[in-house]
């Protein structure tokens, strides 16, 4: 059995920190990294939800909208189609084949807007 306290503030910390670090980085022009670390700071914090509802280590997976349906949520349109495109900018930091263009600054800036909204929801899960 898992300590599920001590995993979920593993994640939720972990999604705090990354979510400052996208945030400093989008800030500072660097999108690809900055988006990149987005989606890593809404991994971790769906992963604490993973943990809280099911009492298990979450999964070894990056796909938001599979950690989403773990989870249990049942996300409004807004936040779904949030983690939609930031589940995109996994592989767009990883895999170079797998890159579509960037957004431009502004669009960048307003979805981290909204991540921020749908971040805090989930760490008050």
């Amino acid at each position: 059995m898992i300590d599920v306290d001590k995993h979920v503030a593993y994640w939720r910390n972990g999604a705090v920190d990354d979510w400052d670090v996208a945030r400093h980085l989008v800030d500072s022009g660097k999108l690809r990294h900055g988006l990149f670390f987005g989606h890593l700071a809404m991994e971790k914090a769906l992963k604490a939800v993973v943990c809280s509802a099911t009492a298990e280590v979450p999964p070894r997976i990056h796909d938001l909208i599979r950690l989403a349906g773990l989870a249990g949520l049942a996300l409004d349109s807004k936040q779904a189609a949030v983690v939609a495109e930031f589940n995109s900018f996994n592989l767009f930091g990883r895999y170079p084949d797998m890159a579509s263009p960037l957004p431009p600054v502004a669009a960048a800036a307003e979805l981290m807007g909204d991540g921020h909204e749908v971040l805090a929801w989930l760490l008050n899960r």
